[in-house]
């Protein structure tokens, strides 16, 4: 049998014979308590000597329970059953830290399992073990009572489980083996904080050893949480059931969707999808805020020339508006504000989405089932014999989808869809590739915007030096360097979480198509000469656009280098 770390450290200093350290292990497993409790209990070392043994050996700070008043613990921080499991207290509770007072700091069990079911990091703090073993019956006692007040009887909290409206039989029997109380609060948690935290993503990943959970806030994954490897079944099995997705399908990828009220008039969409790794099931879950669509063109970082540029065009009866970027720049959120813009009782509005992302009251929308034939190409032509308006592609992915855009937007539709390329003027060429003639899509193509993600400097943001030459080669002209602004930078504080940003920008290259560049078009020119045409015409790239929400303060050269690669 392996000796515990409190155990094996008595023995290597000369305290504990490893015989009996052995015996006294044995003894403590079979009765259910600490290594600690049986070696006070056996009087082989004094409790006081044996919490500064353990403050020295292990660098934990000791505290004297006798000193702390107990009305004053935060009781509701760990469950009563995990309390005395693992004879733990918790202390205090400081923003998103917890301290907790044990007699064996490593007990790392213990340290686990508080951290996953409270979301908070663990401050331990050493203490007696026979005043730890009294202030643990005392409190389960006083916890006893106050459930039996409530209830009029006695209360098991792991008989909690949450109900799904709508489940059928089999759905029932499944969500009832996994309706683990500690599991439900914990996911529950996690969606929460990453809704607060404004993060995009929620990723549940299990590894060969550990099992950890990151939320993708500002474009960026950072680590959350590291719940205990055993739970990575039951976390992933509860997130299919409340996703209607197939709980004892686990060799193939699942899509589904969840819906989290907030309150009775928010809520929350969810888009999850599960894939079969190695060691179990990874889980993504989009958190799909149907808000982000309505705060309006201004809060979007667009330029006023540029947003100019693009009302005139969604002003227009007819026509195509594309937008291009790489996943994650933030195209589905501008065209929703488009749309939303649109949305008028006397607008006819139709979308094409592979999944819808987000419901829109007013527009009619259509998820594309590709396996059920219901292809972007076929809910287009569906929409031309539904008296349309205006026209919704998620993505031109193929020739039939893009001819049908076309046609549509020949014949008195405004289209609005998405590409993924680089700039906006490879999008015209993009087109050409897959087929599209020239003269279709002069004709039909009115307005072309290009657009990246950047993270926002937070308020904590600092002035920085850089040299003229560094300036220069970003990208400023020679003329921008007139001393009329400051270079900022990131510094990190508690609001921004240590990054130094907060929040994301647009980053834009907004290009209607003006009679010369169709002229190019026309001609089978290249994306490099409609580039030299749109920069005469006075419209920035990706990278001037940027390099002007530098000069604002918006964000650092760093980001805007980092987003606009060339």
């Amino acid at each position: 049998m392996a000796l515990s770390g409190l155990a094996r450290a008595l023995v290597q200093q000369g305290r504990l014979a490893e015989t009996e350290a052995m015996h006294l292990a044995m003894q403590a497993k079979q009765s259910g308590h600490s290594f600690a409790s049986e070696l006070i209990a056996k009087g082989s070392i004094k409790p006081r000597e044996l919490a500064i043994f353990a403050s020295q050996t292990f660098g934990y700070p000791v505290g004297d329970l006798s000193a702390f008043d107990e009305s004053q613990f935060p009781r509701d921080s760990i469950d009563h059953k995990l309390m005395q499991s693992h004879m733990v207290v918790a202390l205090a509770r400081r923003g998103n830290r917890l301290a907790v007072a044990l007699a064996d700091p490593t007990n790392l069990r213990a340290l686990d399992e508080i951290r996953f079911q409270t979301g908070m990091g663990v401050d331990p703090i050493v203490v007696e073990a026979d005043k730890l073993v009294a202030a643990v019956a005392r409190l389960s006692e006083s916890a006893a009572n106050a459930l039996k007040e409530l209830t009029g009887d006695e209360f098991d909290m792991d008989l909690l489980h949450t109900e799904e409206e709508g489940t059928d039989a089999a759905a029932e029997s499944a969500q009832a083996e996994v309706d683990d109380a500690p599991v439900v609060r914990f996911i529950q948690k996690m969606l929460l904080d990453a809704i607060n935290e404004g993060a995009s993503d929620i990723h549940f990943e299990p590894y060969e050893k550990y099992y950890r959970i990151r939320f993708r806030t500002d474009g960026i994954l950072r680590e959350i949480a590291q719940p205990p490897l055993i739970l990575r079944e039951k976390i992933a099995s509860r997130i299919k059931v409340i996703s209607r997705l197939d709980i004892a399908e686990k060799r193939v990828p699942q899509d589904g969707r969840m819906k989290l009220q907030l309150s009775k008039t928010k809520a929350i969409d969810f888009r999850v999808s599960t894939l079969p790794t190695l060691h179990g099931e990874k889980i993504v879950m989009r958190i799909l805020d149907p808000s982000s669509a309505m705060l309006g063109i201004e809060a979007l970082g667009y330029e006023p020339d540029q947003r100019a540029t693009m009302m005139a065009a969604i002003g227009r009866p007819y026509g195509m508006i594309l937008v291009t970027g790489p996943t994650g720049s933030g195209k589905t959120v501008s065209l929703y504000t488009c749309l939303n813009l649109l949305n008028k009782p006397g607008t006819n509005i139709s979308t094409a989405e592979d999944p819808a992302e987000i419901n829109l009251a007013g527009i009619n929308q259509v998820n594309v089932n590709e396996k059920a034939g219901l292809t972007f190409a076929s809910a287009l032509r569906a929409f031309l014999r539904q008296d349309p308006d205006i026209i919704m592609v998620g993505e031109i992915r193929d020739l039939e989808t893009a001819e049908i855009s076309v046609k549509a937007a020949q014949t008195g539709h405004l289209v609005l869809s998405t590409l993924h390329t680089n700039d906006a003027p490879s999008t015209l060429s993009r087109l050409a590739n897959m087929g599209v003639p020239s003269f279709n899509i002069a004709s039909s193509v009115i307005l072309i915007t290009a657009q990246r993600l950047a993270r926002k400097l937070c308020s904590c943001k600092k002035p920085l030096s850089v040299p003229v030459e560094a300036l220069l080669q970003a990208g400023f002209s020679e003329s921008d360097l007139d001393g009329s602004w400051q270079l900022h930078g990131p510094t990190g504080c508690d609001r921004c979480k240590g990054s130094g940003y907060k929040g994301r920008v647009g980053i834009y290259q907004v290009m209607p198509i003006s009679e010369d560049m169709q002229r190019i078009i026309m001609t089978t020119g290249n994306s490099m000469e409609l580039a030299e045409q749109a920069q005469r015409e006075g419209v920035r790239d990706l990278r001037q656009s940027g390099l002007l929400k530098v000069k604002q303060g918006v964000t650092s050269l760093e980001e805007v280098l980092a987003t606009t690669n060339e």
